[in-house]
């Protein structure tokens, strides 16, 4: 769990100088989403450490960075509205239980079935989201506190810092890969808005902006040290009803975001990280943000590209993220509140650029019109709505579509044997989608009075496949005919009731379980 002194010296440097880069653009987001969440800011930035330092030390993929989120910044909103901050730090220790306990009982292991097209509408609908949350950048309040779009000179500084940002993290790697070229973007163009004197707006005008115009004025992000305190909430059954499905929800998005950032940042490293230790790692997390004063969260895509693109692939990276994110709220607030903004803006959009499936323009002409169709959804409903609803939208799709496609796979080849009997040979999965089609394969009323069903080449899937061949079988019997159904397994047998006494057994007889409660009851 600890394994940082076996790794080489350079990989060290690597995870503390990308660390650092991460910790400077943590700042920003996490003050954003607290403002989100309707809670202060240090309340997101504690989120953010703590998040960030836990996950990196318990959880199952080094290099990935947690924090306070905005997937989980919008569920929090109503019930911080209607109920306070308390309730809020109380349904953040229940979604921590609830995500242990999913890990516990291993079922990180179902993220594996996020088909691919979904995945890839996942990534392209992440780079828009993150585009169109930068956007918010090149707004500024007036004075009554309306926000409108930058204009004149502060609008051509705030496009001419960000394009030097990116330009120097697209070039710098082709002369050196010493350093980080984001952090070495982010001071460059920080040293020379300060040098010239530049009219760029700083991150400390970020959070002026998001506060009252009368706390505007002593506005910092100078903090102490999170202490602990259990939330002041009943410990009642009512107080159980409103955190609850907070909590469950809070869990259900956390889990799902922060297992398909594990998914992609596997991919991106052609390494594997351990799903169920993700989820205890993360429950551990939130559970003790809830006493600690911090809003929770989950994995942050854009900081965890951020820091695999700048080299970070240890757990010390996001070790050092988080205890240098510390450090600047305790002692270091006056220099991360001068970072202008086109810096970390910049640094977004590069990992726009390197998020965005570009390939998929490509290829959606020569995949299948589903799968293309299932890519396009997934991104639209990842910008409209919420990352985790277009994962499930995109699962049931497929699922769906995976159906369908193997509804239309069952036939049967026909013939009459040496005794006279007719034999139908299936082939293909008895299942709820395919029972209709199932149904009208054979003809009751035509058929001999000795009908044979081969299994050798099908299997009955789940419940409704029983219930086909329960209802199959009385058509028979109606018409004083013998059916004989060979090569079903002894499982499928026990469930049958109209046509438990008609199976044949055989030796050859497959073993294999059936999708059903009935066998539990």
């Amino acid at each position: 769990m600890f394994n940082l002194l076996t790794r080489s010296s350079t990989s060290v440097r690597a995870d503390l100088l990308s660390g650092t880069t991460v910790a400077l653009a943590l700042v920003p987001e996490a003050v954003a989403f607290a403002f989100v969440a309707g809670v202060e800011p240090m309340v997101g930035l504690y989120a953010a450490f703590m998040m960030g330092l836990i996950t990196s030390l318990i959880g199952g993929r080094p290099g990935m960075i947690s924090g306070a989120t905005g997937a989980t910044a919008v569920v929090m909103v109503s019930l911080v509205a209607e109920h306070g901050v308390q309730y809020l730090f109380a349904a953040v220790v229940l979604c921590g239980f609830l995500q242990i306990t999913a890990g516990l009982l291993r079922l990180g292991k179902y993220i594996r079935m996020v088909p691919h097209p979904v995945m890839l509408g996942f990534v392209n609908g992440l780079a828009i989201v993150i585009f169109l949350a930068q956007l918010s950048q090149f707004k500024v309040a007036d004075a009554s506190g309306d926000f409108h779009w930058m204009q004149g000179e502060m609008l051509y500084v705030m496009a001419g810092l960000i394009l030097l940002t990116m330009l120097i993290i697209h070039f710098l790697p082709k002369l050196t890969t010493a350093v980080p070229s984001s952090l070495v973007a982010i001071v460059v163009v920080t040293l020379l808005v300060i040098g010239l004197d530049l009219p760029a707006r700083s991150v400390i005008d970020f959070v002026k902006d998001m506060l009252p115009a009368d706390q505007a004025a002593d506005a910092t992000l100078e903090g102490v040290l999170p202490s602990f305190a259990i939330p002041s909430v009943p410990f009642t059954w009512e107080t159980l009803k409103i955190i609850f499905p907070y909590s469950l929800i809070l869990a259900g998005v956390g889990l799902i975001e922060s297992l398909l950032t594990l998914t992609l940042i596997d991919e991106i490293t052609n390494t594997r990280g351990k799903g169920n230790r993700e989820c205890v790692g993360q429950g551990v997390a939130n559970s003790i943000n809830g006493v600690f004063g911090g809003m929770g969260g989950c994995a942050m895509i854009g900081q965890s590209m951020i820091n695999i693109n700048s080299g970070g692939r240890g757990r010390l990276s996001g070790i050092t993220a988080a205890i240098v994110l510390l450090l600047l709220i305790l002692f270091g607030a006056s220099l991360i509140e001068l970072i202008p903004l086109a810096a970390l803006v910049g640094v977004m959009f590069m990992v726009v650029l390197g998020t965005f499936e570009w390939s998929s323009f490509r290829i959606i002409r020569k995949i299948p019109t589903t799968d293309a169709f299932i890519i396009v959804l997934v991104s639209g409903v990842t910008v409209a709505f919420d990352l985790a609803i277009a994962v499930i939208v995109g699962v049931i799709v497929s699922a769906l579509v995976f159906a369908w496609k193997h509804a239309q796979l069952i036939y049967v080849e026909t013939y009459i044997n040496e005794e006279g009997s007719k034999v139908y040979e299936l082939r293909g999965p008895i299942f709820f989608g395919s029972v209709a089609n199932f149904k009208e394969l054979f003809d009751t009323e035509n058929d001999p009075s000795d009908v044979i069903i081969e299994f050798q080449r099908s299997r009955v899937s789940d419940h409704s496949g029983i219930e086909a061949l329960d209802a199959l079988a009385e058509r028979y019997q109606k018409q004083g005919k013998t059916l004989h159904l060979r090569h079903l397994s002894p499982e499928c047998r026990e469930l049958l009731n109209n046509a438990r006494d008609l199976c044949e057994v055989s030796i050859l007889d497959p073993q294999y379980h059936v999708a059903t409660d009935k066998l539990a009851n």
